[in-house]
């Protein structure tokens, strides 16, 4: 798995607007058969900041997505409501590492 962290601050006058333009790129973005998650967080003590945690399948699926047609359309969208410039973390999946894992809590329990 390759997941993506975007951490993204936005103006307050813009969080409503901003909310709507992200859920509809995750939406059209669980879609994509490369994305195996896609969520938006809201940080609980300052609702003008958001990470999105994006889980791809590998950094092709990653690379796919800026290619769909709703990812520029997002981009465009949310660039003017932003506070600062938006910056991502990105991540190798360490545990579990495959499907059979995810699946399987006595995995959990034996591996910790």
């Amino acid at each position: 798995m390759f997941i993506v962290h975007v951490h993204v601050q936005v103006k307050p006058e813009c969080v409503a607007a901003f909310q709507a333009a992200t859920l509809a790129n995750a939406r059209a973005s669980r879609q994509e058969p490369g994305v195996a998650r896609f969520e938006v967080m809201q940080q609980a003590d300052d609702p003008t900041r958001f990470v999105l945690v994006e889980v791809y399948r590998d950094a092709a699926a990653s690379a796919a997505h800026k290619a769909t047609p709703h990812y520029p359309v997002w981009r465009d969208a949310v660039a003017a409501m932003m506070a600062a410039p938006r910056t991502s973390v990105k991540f190798n999946d360490v545990f579990p590492g495959d499907a059979n894992e995810r699946g399987n809590s006595n995995a959990l329990r034996h591996e910790l």
